[in-house]
């Protein structure tokens, strides 16, 4: 089991991985997942707008962009965070707390790479329903 939190951008870094790792590892076990090798790549908006448009052909931002290399039932992947998108969107959907917001983030990409998405209403409604079940952990 690999998981790193990579940091492209300055002045950000999450307050205590270990924590996030235990987290992580505490979701993976309640999905029936073991985790492979993850990794956390927090990055300004420019870069992730350049994956964005290169891997997805979207030329905007966005909070997350989720690589996916996950095998039966292990966990594995390369998720990128914008910190600057998701300090705007802790304005929107976490009463300002920036804390909440990644949390929120980071358990939303783990979600993707076990295989649940949020393309429909329905989906995106479950999704909702795991984030906020695996934030509690942190409370």
């Amino acid at each position: 089991m690999i998981i790193e939190f990579i940091y492209e951008i300055i002045h950000f870094k999450l307050k205590d991985e270990v924590i996030y790792r235990e987290w992580l590892c505490e979701i993976a076990e309640k999905e029936y997942r073991i985790i492979g090798s993850l990794k956390f790549i927090f990055v300004d908006e420019e870069r992730i707008i350049k994956i964005n448009r290169k891997f997805l052909k979207h030329f905007y931002t966005t909070d997350i962009i989720t690589f996916d290399s996950s095998f039966l039932n292990t966990i594995s992947g390369e998720v990128y965070i914008s910190v600057p998108t998701v300090q705007k969107n802790s304005i929107l959907y976490s009463k300002g707390i920036f804390e909440k917001e990644i949390n929120r983030v980071i358990v939303h990409g783990v979600l993707h790479l076990i295989g649940y998405n949020d393309k429909s209403e329905d989906e995106l409604r479950s999704m909702r329903l795991k984030e906020d079940q695996y934030l509690k952990y942190l409370d």
